[in-house]
C-alpha cells in the first residue's frame, strides 16, 4: 500500500503544509487503525480516500495525531493532487463525501488547484478575559466560528507570538467555539506584501501546537475579511515561522473557493 507525503499549498518542498495521502482502499479500515497510522505518521493531517464506483468520486476522512476532524483544507488539496498527479486519475472535476459533505476539486488552466468548501462566516464577540495574556498581545477583535479568531494590531505583531497553547486551549474550549481549542489569528498584511491578509493558527485542541497552513479557517476569515475589504477574492500567507504557505481565497455566495499548489515531498510503501 502506498503512501504519499505531500505539501499543499506550497511551490517547493519544505513550504505548506505537509500532509500524508494513503491510496485508496476498497472499504473503510477500521478507524482505531486509521488513527493509529495519523499517530505514527504525526503530520497535522493523515487523509484516508475511499474507491467509489464513481471514478472521479473519492470517500476522505482526515485525522490528526489525535483525532479525525471534520474538516482540513490542506490535506483535500494534498489528496487531490496525488489522485490526479501520482495515481493517473483523469477528471476535470473531482468529488470528495465527507464528514463535512459533498467537496469539490478541480485543476485550473494555470496549474492551481481549486477547493470548494463550506464558508463559515464568523460572528464577532467580547475578547474573552485571559486571550491577550495567552497570545502574549492586544487583540484588536475577537470573532467565533467553527474555530476562534484574533485579529491583532500588524504584521510584525502576529509574526511576534509565542502564544501559551494550554490557555489557548482552555479560553477557545466548546464553551466559546463549535470546535474544540483552536484559534486563528489574522492581520492586514504591511505594505509592500504580495498577499493582502496574514495569519497564523494555533490547534492545541486538536493536538497540533501550530498548524502550517490551515485550509479550514480560512473558511471562517475569508468571509470576514471579504467584509472588510469590500472584495471577494483576496490573497491570504498564513506565516508558520520558517515555513508558510500562501492561497488565494475567493467567497462565492455560501461557499468559499480556495485556490493553491502542491508538491509530492515522498512516495513510499506502508508495511501494514
Amino acid at each position: 500500500m502506498r503512501q504519499f507525503l505531500v505539501d499543499a499549498f506550497a511551490s517547493k518542498p519544505f513550504t505548506g503544509n505537509p500532509a500524508c495521502v494513503v491510496e485508496p482502499f476498497d472499504v473503510w479500515p477500521d478507524a482505531a487503525w486509521m488513527q493509529t497510522l495519523a499517530m505514527e505518521n504525526n503530520q497535522a493531517e493523515t487523509a484516508y480516500l475511499l474507491k467509489t464506483d464513481d471514478p472521479a468520486r473519492f470517500g476522505l476522512r482526515w485525522f490528526t495525531p489525535a483525532l479525525e476532524i471534520p474538516l482540513c483544507g490542506h490535506a483535500t488539496l494534498a489528496s487531490a493532487y496525488v489522485l490526479l498527479n501520482e495515481l493517473g486519475v483523469q477528471a476535470p472535476v473531482l468529488t470528495f463525501d465527507t464528514m463535512s459533505g459533498q467537496l469539490t476539486v478541480r485543476m485550473l488552466d494555470d496549474g492551481q488547484l481549486e477547493l470548494n468548501f463550506p464558508a463559515n462566516p464568523p460572528v464577532q464577540i467580547e475578547t474573552p478575559a485571559g486571550l491577550a495574556d495567552a497570545l502574549g498581545a492586544e487583540v484588536v477583535e475577537t470573532w467565533v466560528g467553527n474555530y476562534a479568531v484574533a485579529i491583532v494590531k500588524n504584521e510584525t505583531v502576529l509574526r511576534e507570538l509565542k502564544p501559551n497553547h494550554a490557555e489557548i486551549e482552555r479560553i477557545c474550549s466548546k464553551d466559546l467555539v463549535r470546535d474544540r481549542g483552536n484559534l486563528m489569528v489574522s492581520a492586514f498584511a504591511d505594505p509592500g506584501a504580495d498577499y493582502e491578509v496574514v495569519s497564523r493558527f494555533f490547534a492545541p485542541g486538536s493536538g497540533i501546537a501550530e498548524d502550517p497552513v490551515t485550509g479550514s479557517a480560512h473558511c471562517i476569515i475569508a468571509p470576514l475579511f471579504s467584509d472588510k475589504l469590500g472584495q471577494s477574492r483576496i490573497a491570504y500567507f498564513q506565516a508558520y515561522p520558517g515555513r508558510g504557505g500562501a492561497l488565494t481565497c475567493e467567497v462565492v455566495g455560501d461557499r468559499v473557493l480556495l485556490r493553491g499548489t502542491a508538491v509530492t515531498v515522498l512516495d513510499g510503501q506502508l508495511r501494514v
